[in-house]
């Protein structure tokens, strides 16, 4: 190697790492520098507000063991996690295939169908709220039409959460629905009119041409939802405040509660631990199956 390449490498080494020292230094004061200061808080006994810190080792992850609240609270994340990824990731692929058409006019239902992710969190929520009500909402009204019950969506703790699957459905869907119509921009149109040719039907066509070159975005999509899925609090907060009987309360909602309700820093920083190591756990579980099935175009 010439001195001449060698002095040029560092200088391209050097202004790489120029670009990333501003990213660097983010993550480091608002993502790394939190997480360190969680796993220290949550080895001691912290109240909001009190310059007191005292030491408690691990007993703040032994009273989580014995919380009973918190493995309710634990079922009811993964309830919405393991209901609302595929059933959210289902509707966006058939809207996808749907509407990946050439047709005039199709930009408007895409708009349409994508209009739910631009409305703010907030002002989503109070408007299932109102949807959800149960003397004059439309929903119950539209049950009563049909024939069926009305339900007290929101204040029943058997229907509360699925409620909120529903709306979360509703939510982002779009979303998941413009990047897989992105993908499938991306698949090959003689593939199809091969299988359309052999007298394949459109279901087939689906399941065994469109999902597997759509893979690695399908795979994409499911990782984000899962960090997404974990996340829910806004939801929550608005519509239900964890009732009935925490039937919704959900782990970054109970997060919430021990940490500015109770101002319990030191539970709140353990729960917080938990979440994340729950969270790399479900994301290396989904690498270690989903993963090793995508496939990629080019692959054999």
């Amino acid at each position: 190697m010439s001195p001449s390449f060698a002095r040029a490498r560092r200088k391209e080494m050097l202004l790489a790492y120029a670009l990333l020292l501003p990213s660097l230094v983010f993550l480091a004061i608002f993502t790394y520098w939190p997480i360190l200061r969680s796993v220290w808080f949550s080895l001691h006994d912290v109240l909001l507000g009190d310059p007191d810190i005292y030491w408690l080792g691990a007993e703040n992850y032994l009273r989580l063991l014995d919380d009973r609240l918190f493995w309710k609270v634990l079922g009811n994340t993964a309830f919405y996690t393991l209901t609302t990824i595929p059933l959210s990731i289902a509707v966006a692929l058939l809207l996808a295939v749907a509407l990946d058409s050439k047709l005039r006019g199709m930009a408007i239902y895409r708009s349409a169908f994508f209009y739910p992710v631009m409305i703010p969190s907030v002002a989503a929520g109070m408007v299932w709220v109102f949807l959800y009500a149960p003397g004059y909402g439309p929903i119950n009204e539209a049950l009563t039409t049909l024939g069926l019950p009305r339900l007290d969506w929101l204040y029943d703790s058997q229907w509360a959460l699925p409620a909120i699957v529903i709306m979360s459905i509703w939510k982002y869907s779009g979303y998941f629905m413009l990047i897989l119509l992105a993908a499938l921009k991306l698949v090959p149109s003689d593939l199809y009119e091969a299988a359309r040719l052999d007298g394949v039907s459109g279901w087939h066509r689906l399941l065994h041409i469109t999902i597997p070159l759509v893979s690695p975005t399908l795979y994409f999509v499911i990782i984000i939802g899962t960090l997404h899925s974990y996340q829910i609090f806004d939801y929550v907060y608005v519509m239900t405040q964890g009732g009935p009987a925490d039937s919704t309360n959900v782990l970054t909602f109970y997060i919430y509660q021990n940490g500015f309700q109770y101002q319990d820093i030191g539970y709140a920083s353990a729960l917080a631990n938990a979440l994340l190591v729950f969270v790399l756990g479900l994301i290396g579980l989904v690498a270690l199956t989903l993963g090793r099935k995508v496939h990629y175009l080019g692959e054999r």
